[in-house]
């Protein structure tokens, strides 16, 4: 049997080289590399050329393993523990779906995809410490969707099933969190909404943003959560698709009973205090409940014109700069709950559990010590 021997951070880390270790280690280096977004070569001057970019392909590749110099200089580089490359792969992710705008980078893309895979594997693999093992039901998937009515029917009965009500949701992330739907926030580019997805076909995942502000990223989660959830006629195109995803979210947000209390409905004109004081009790954003009181036939489409008319105006209108501002918290959470409650009852080491967190371990003790 042919082993290799890493003396790494004070331990030491056995590859059998008949086993799948070796193929593991491979992976994580592209892994790595690729959500640092760097370069073979890039990567090869970040760690002042120990190797060159032709080694690091091979180490990708499975045709040569790294020895452990090099191996602790590529943590380093790539801004990972060393034992990271050895963790296995224990998530597929399928049907991912990007909302992205066209300027967004194939290369950037892949540094996207691969980060919110580690993200998933780490909440993953908590979960089976903490021996979860979340069961999640779609409760409008027999809810065929062919227009925008359909959708609104497919809300409501979504919201009584949930038991939410038609009134304002607090806090949409943290609804999603109960319903056993995992939501990764990412710091990343402004040119990415959001992605939806299922990580090994039965676990829902929804990925935003981190950057946005609360109205947008309520608005992407519910747009994502209507590609989770609704089964649209194989007839309709991709942008009718988005359409009704869109109106899914709007709906979610201010139902169709509720808007219309809120707004009348056929209206003429609508002030802008009005719609101020709707974004600022439901996360919604004025551009949302504008299409919405659309969709829902309370002003024309020649009203709404006018509207985006004067939105494109200023590109401080168009961010809605003081233009109202909705105060709830839009954060995910349970993630780090769950590693607090690991890590405290000693469930997982604090070693771990900091790895789980992608922090260092002096760090995480901090954290947890201060809460």
């Amino acid at each position: 049997m042919n082993l290799l021997v890493y003396n790494i951070n004070f331990f030491v880390i056995f590859v059998n080289k008949d086993n799948d270790m070796e193929n593991t280690l491979a992976k994580r280096i592209k892994s790595a590399r690729i959500i640092s977004n760097l370069s073979l070569r890039e990567l090869s001057e970040r760690m002042d050329h120990i190797v060159s970019h032709n080694a690091i392909k091979k180490y990708e590749d499975g045709l040569m393993v790294p020895n452990s110099h090099v191996l602790i200089s590529l943590a380093k580089a790539l801004n990972v523990k060393s034992d990271y490359f050895f963790r296995p792969f224990n998530v597929t992710i399928e049907n991912i779906e990007f909302r992205k705008k066209s300027n967004l980078s194939k290369k950037a893309l892949n540094a996207l995809r691969e980060t919110v895979r580690n993200s998933i594997e780490r909440y993953v693999e908590l979960e089976q410490f903490m021996n979860l093992s979340p069961a999640f039901h779609n409760p409008i998937a027999g809810h065929l969707i062919n227009d925008g009515d359909d959708v609104e029917e497919a809300v409501v009965h979504l919201l009584n099933v949930w038991q939410v009500g038609i009134n304002a949701i607090p806090n949409v992330i943290e609804l999603m969190e109960d319903k056993e739907i995992k939501v990764i926030e990412i710091e990343t580019v402004n040119e990415f909404d959001g992605l939806s997805g299922w990580a090994n076909d039965i676990i829902p995942v929804i990925v935003v943003n981190k950057n946005f502000f609360p109205e947008r990223k309520r608005l992407t989660v519910l747009h994502e959560l209507g590609h989770l959830l609704l089964s649209f006629n194989p007839e309709l195109g991709s942008k009718a698709i988005e359409k009704l995803c869109y109106r899914f979210a709007g709906a979610m947000l201010v139902p169709k009973e509720t808007f219309l209390s809120e707004m009348g409905n056929s209206r003429s004109k609508i002030s802008l205090p009005e719609l101020i004081a709707i974004k600022e009790t439901y996360g919604i954003s004025i551009q949302a409940i504008m299409a919405r009181a659309l969709d829902l036939k309370v002003i024309n489409k020649e009203r709404f014109i006018r509207f985006r008319k004067w939105l494109s105006r200023s590109e401080e209108r168009k961010r809605e700069v003081n233009l109202g501002e909705y105060i709830g918290r839009e954060n995910s959470s349970r993630f780090k709950q769950l590693l607090y409650h690991a890590a405290s009852e000693n469930i997982i080491s604090m070693s771990k559990a900091a790895n789980l967190a992608n922090q260092k371990l002096a760090e995480f003790r901090d954290e947890l010590v201060a809460i």
